[in-house]
């Protein structure tokens, strides 16, 4: 949630986290779905008594009446047929004096999972919305079924497929799996099991009434065939891309559809994982008579690809994409973060789309329970130097980004040459996900490029003018019907 300080009212700006109303004759009906957008996104601040000037910045109309304005706010923040939920407690609202006028500011926090989707007027389907750079915008009823899917602590991947069997999935699959569990745990009480007892045990597979073995969602997941898994996921979709010669759209692909492989989770990880950390550096040290291959940035790597995978959710498009280029790697999963970008970073809470994916990953030894994973990494970077892991998340769909530069930071002598390393930085990483967003649909206009990667549409003109100049991209079209391409070499 974005806080408020009123000794910097003069550099604030409305963005998708702060907004200003004037609220000259009362709460304005459009609050509320400033409530709603901000209670599904990042929370924010809504602050009443000011509007904008022209250049952007604020300046204060101030309220005739706080008193009643705060006592209709309450009213109708608990009011259930207005407010689906009120997320508020009283040091939520303050209220602020300033060029003798007097300002409210509410803090909206973001609601949490089990409390989403917030929306107004008592209506889920038109009420629900979410906050972008331009302001708010109705949910389309795929972003609030993503919602509600997230709600049960019972996971999505833990549903059974009554229409599927267990012979819907990948038998070497399977085996490759028993194998790599009985190499980490030598011995496991399981190992003698038969596959269908194993794979009950491990939460791929349920025996139902009808006494025959139904796979669960996270079973047809990590071992099904993918034309298998597109009959009940339509959007399933892995795709890994390595872009190692700037002037070749990539360089090495491996995605589900392909139809040589399985293009189920489980392959994927370890066909992906390897090619991933192929390049990384790997010193020479023993344990004992075997030479160590598993560093910290090795088992970091690892950690945010499955990190990626249990928190992807399948039933949203475009599916999972990595992006491996020469000095970095980005991470793209479908679903919003369900902890919320904020404690992710911190760590200490685990709180995973897919429940029994991420348990089948641990019988293997990967991924982590505590939620102490992306913490990790962070940690892992720091060390060696390099540049910070970035996190994003975007909506409309919903897609969370990491990006993990293996660069180091440069030493800057300046707080000037600082801020322009920064901007450079930034303005490459901008770059970056305007191709990925322009490479994923084929086509974008200046609009969809601004919504998607949340930039104003002048800062998005001005990157696409570099990047046409830099060969990269080219532009078709005039006019409002102008796209932009990725540049064929």
């Amino acid at each position: 949630m974005k806080q408020f300080e009123i000794c910097k009212f003069d550099e604030y700006r409305e963005d998708n986290r702060i907004e200003v109303k004037k609220a000259m004759n009362g709460l304005p009906h459009s609050l509320w779905e400033t409530y709603s957008a901000m209670a599904n996104c990042y929370g924010g601040v809504i602050i009443l008594g000011v509007a904008e000037n022209k250049d952007g910045s604020f300046y204060t109309t101030g309220l005739k009446n706080e008193t009643k304005i705060k006592k209709e706010f309450w009213d109708t923040i608990n009011n259930r047929k207005k407010v689906s939920v009120n997320l508020l407690v009283d040091n939520e609202i303050e209220t602020y004096e300033r060029n003798g006028d007097i300002i409210l500011v509410i803090h909206i926090p973001r609601a949490r999972r089990e409390q989403r989707p917030v929306y107004i007027n008592d209506d889920l389907w038109n009420g629900t919305y979410r906050r972008n750079w331009e302001g708010d915008y109705h949910c389309t009823n795929s972003e609030i079924r993503s919602m509600l899917r997230d709600e049960p602590e019972e996971t999505m991947d833990m549903a059974v497929l009554k229409d599927f069997s267990i012979d819907d999935l990948d038998k070497e699959s399977v085996q490759g799996y028993r194998n790599y569990h009985s190499a980490v745990n030598p011995g496991h009480v399981w190992e003698k099991l038969s596959n269908e007892e194993y794979l009950e045990r491990i939460g791929a597979v349920e025996k139902l009434r009808d006494g025959y073995y139904h796979p669960t969602l996270a079973g047809l997941l990590m071992f099904g065939q993918e034309y298998r898994i597109v009959r009940y996921l339509p959007e399933y979709f892995l795709d890994y891309r390595e872009v190692l010669d700037p002037t070749i759209r990539w360089t090495n692909r491996i995605q589900s559809s392909s139809g040589d492989w399985s293009g189920n989770l489980f392959d994927f990880f370890f066909r992906v994982y390897n090619k991933m950390t192929r390049d990384l550096e790997k010193p020479f040290e023993l344990d004992g008579l075997q030479r160590v291959e598993d560093t910290p940035v090795h088992k970091a790597v690892r950690e945010a690809l499955a990190n990626c995978i249990v928190n992807a959710d399948f039933y949203l498009p475009r599916g999972i994409v990595i992006l491996k280029e020469q000095d970095q790697i980005i991470m793209q999963n479908p679903g919003s973060i369900r902890t919320g970008k904020a404690q992710m970073l911190r760590g200490g809470i685990s709180d995973p789309r897919n429940k029994a994916i991420m348990k089948m990953f641990n019988l293997i030894s990967i991924g982590e329970r505590a939620g102490s994973g992306v913490p990790d990494i962070y940690s892992v970077w720091k060390n060696k130097k390099w540049i910070d892991p970035i996190v994003e998340e975007q909506y409309g769909p919903d897609r969370t980004i990491l990006t993990l530069v293996f660069s180091k930071k440069q030493a800057l002598k300046t707080g000037g040459k600082s801020r322009r390393k920064k901007q450079a930085e930034k303005t490459t990483i901008n770059k970056q996900r305007i191709l990925e967003f322009i490479d994923l649909n084929e086509s974008a206009s200046n609009s969809e490029i601004a919504n998607n990667v949340k930039l104003s549409s002048s800062r998005v003109r001005s990157l696409v003018s570099e990047l046409i100049d830099e060969g990269k991209i080219v532009s078709q079209g005039i006019g409002r019907a102008r796209v932009y391409l990725i540049a064929h070499k």
